[in-house]
């Protein structure tokens, strides 16, 4: 395992850590890889219920390293097939975990990082956190799932606005137009609180929480039916989970339910 990514567990938690601060945690092949691979792992394990993806020192990510960029490009590489290899599974794992994910934004996420924190299912902010749609900025299109998940969060026009400008989107605004879930007064605070909250999701109905997110993704773009077809499926499978008996068993006896995560 590479040192661009730190993997760290604690109970069912598992922090994800961007370890590049001197770069501001941008990407390079290694860690982009290292983040799809460790992320396909944990889709299947049982013992993980949450994840926390951060960024280490004062930034979440800087998007793709442009020094290693520039370097291929001057290789003669103009193919961005890291997009079909790296950034498009990593977006999609994030996006069909099923299980929580909670993004600890501090600082600047701009780039792919901005548009991977924005499929995460909930975004802890603090004061200095800032998001910036950079891809314009240097002659290219939005990637890692920008086009999907920024107009659902912001509304078509505002992300027109906010990536065709490229303007840098900062604390108050973001929690204000929805693109951070919490802001907290204190820029130390937010990979605590992430991980606090994070550690609440992982006691819960796991399955529940993936077919929920399932529910979601296709009642948000598709028709009624699709979406009553997809309860129909979601209910009878946590319907026979040891979870929803342990649930409807706790309040029977007005106690509180615990949730093995099966």
């Amino acid at each position: 395992m590479t040192d661009a990514l730190l993997v760290d567990r604690t109970d069912a938690v598992v922090t994800l850590t961007l370890n590049r601060p001197e770069a501001m945690n941008s990407f390079t092949v290694d860690l982009k890889e290292a983040l799809r691979d460790t992320l396909a792992q944990l889709e299947s394990d049982r013992s993980c219920r949450a994840i926390v993806l951060a960024g280490a020192g004062g930034n979440f990510c800087g998007g793709q390293d442009l020094k290693e960029h520039a370097t291929l490009l001057a290789a003669g590489s103009t193919d961005l097939n890291t997009v079909q290899v790296h950034y498009n599974p990593i977006a999609q794992r994030l996006s069909s975990m099923p299980k929580p994910v909670v993004a600890a934004v501090r600082g600047m996420a701009a780039g792919a990082g901005a548009s991977l924190s924005l499929l995460a299912d909930f975004r802890i902010g603090g004061p200095k956190t800032s998001f910036l749609m950079a891809f314009a900025n240097v002659g290219l299109a939005g990637d890692s799932g920008i086009s999907w998940s920024l107009p659902r969060i912001v509304g078509h026009a505002r992300a027109v606005e906010l990536l065709l400008l490229a303007r840098p989107v900062k604390a108050e605004e973001a929690s204000r137009i929805g693109m951070l879930t919490e802001l907290l007064e204190d820029d130390e605070q937010v990979l605590p609180r992430a991980q606090e909250l994070a550690a609440r999701l992982a006691a819960g109905p796991t399955i529940a929480y993936g077919a929920i997110k399932r529910e979601l993704s296709i009642g948000d773009a598709g028709t009624l039916s699709d979406a009553l077809a997809a309860e129909a499926q979601a209910q009878a499978i946590c319907g026979a989970t040891a979870d929803h008996q342990a649930a409807v068993n706790a309040f029977l006896n007005k106690q509180k339910p615990e949730y093995l995560g099966r």
